[in-house]
């Protein structure tokens, strides 16, 4: 097992900003890939962004959110800026050792991958 623990959800208003953490535990290959994915009510997982060990990095919201990496900490971020009230969502984090670097590239697997946090919920009022 490689628990998932996210923090840093909360209610902001439009145009605001959040961080959200994701610390894992175990070894660091576990979460070789990472990424971010969100739940909004009455609506399908949506990707948002993916992070490989390697740095590369791949999201759906550009210009607002940017996903990063601690590997000396085996923590992830997801900063996002000027936020809207369509971002409102429950955020999980997610990890998975079997994807590759392509695969991590791919944000429609971003909720099919084996590990993920207890989510984390994101509010913006307008």
């Amino acid at each position: 097992q490689v628990p998932l623990v996210e923090s840093g959800g909360g209610s902001v208003q439009s145009g605001g900003s959040l961080r959200l953490s994701c610390a894992a535990s175990g070894p660091s290959y576990f979460s070789s890939c990472m990424g971010w994915f969100r739940q909004a009510p009455g609506k399908e997982r949506e990707g948002v962004a993916t992070i490989y060990s390697d740095g590369s990095t791949l999201d759906s919201v550009k210009g607002r959110f940017t996903i990063s990496r601690d590997n000396a900490s085996n923590t992830m971020y997801l900063q996002m800026n000027s936020l809207k009230p369509e971002d409102t969502a429950v955020y999980y984090c997610a990890a998975d050792p079997r994807y590759s670097g392509s695969w991590c590239r791919d944000l429609s697997r971003v909720s099919a991958m084996r590990y993920w946090g207890k989510g984390t919920l994101v509010t913006i009022s307008s």
